[in-house]
């Protein structure tokens, strides 16, 4: 078996595991990076967040070329994090790879055992059913823990995914789109901001749920919205400057004139 400092230079492929995690061991010993040294599980938050995040962001511009290299971003959070838990006595990637491994296996049946399920419902079901009862949630309210630390859109859609799962959910689109509707009328009549608060909070859930009926993830359709503005907003700031206007000087009627044309000028509507 080969030491910590051979296996760094190790070309092998079937050994690029090992040596990533050899990398990192050699990074938080003695002697190695102090910035590595220093970084807790909590520390490691903003970063965990941020590899996946871009790594998101490649699958959804499809770019393969670097989506390699945001997973292997991805893979080392995995890697520290372990590698911590291994410092303090805890856990180890080892045990973390048999830990997924075991529990795809225990909620696959039909796969791996001798259970039948012919369908994708019946498999989320299934996965669902067995997930409760391993977590002891039989006897806790069926939306207990659903998406904690999720971003609050995303887990406006879980929740409703999972009440679906029951058949508390509407008979089709033209309901979530009446729904949209009242509450939008509810928002206009608020009386109070705390009122207006409450309304656009539920006029949020409703939109989220036409995003679900359509099969689209609302973060991704919010940070297409996202691009969208800044890059019309960009467009915008350009036509303004050709003018020899900047954004402090232009008075709102030449930025939504500039606005028009950037809007007109792209293939799509909306």
């Amino acid at each position: 078996m080969m030491t910590d400092a051979e296996m760094i230079d190790c070309p092998e492929k079937s050994q690029q595991m090992d040596r990533l995690r050899a990398i990192m061991h050699r990074l938080r010993a003695p002697g190695g990076c102090p910035w590595d040294a220093e970084q807790t599980h909590e520390s490691l938050v903003p970063n965990l967040i941020e590899e996946a995040y871009e790594t998101v962001d490649t699958i959804q511009r499809g770019d393969r070329e670097h989506l390699k290299e945001e997973l292997g971003d991805l893979l080392l959070q995995v890697v520290f994090h372990s590698e911590l838990a291994e410092e303090a006595g805890g856990f180890d990637f080892d045990e973390v790879a048999r830990g997924i491994s075991e529990k795809l296996v225990r909620r696959h049946p039909h796969v791996f055992g001798s259970r039948e399920v012919a369908t994708t419902e019946g498999v989320l079901l299934q996965w669902d059913a067995i997930k409760r009862a391993e977590k002891g949630d039989t006897e806790k309210p069926f939306l207990h823990g659903v998406g904690k630390g999720l971003p609050a859109l995303l887990r406006a859609a879980k929740l409703q995914k999972k009440a679906a799962k029951v058949g508390f959910d509407w008979p089709d689109e033209a309901g979530v789109v009446d729904k949209i509707r009242e509450e939008l009328l509810e928002l206009e009549a608020a009386a109070t901001p705390a009122e207006a608060e409450e309304e656009l909070g539920d006029l949020m859930f409703s939109v989220v749920n036409l995003l679900r009926f359509r099969g689209l993830d609302p973060e991704v359709v919010m940070a297409a919205a996202n691009e969208k503005f800044e890059r019309r907003f960009g467009q915008m700031e350009q036509a303004l400057k050709t003018q020899g206007r900047s954004l402090d000087a232009a008075a709102v009627e030449e930025m939504e004139a500039a606005w028009q044309v950037a809007k007109g000028g792209e293939p799509t509507a909306g």
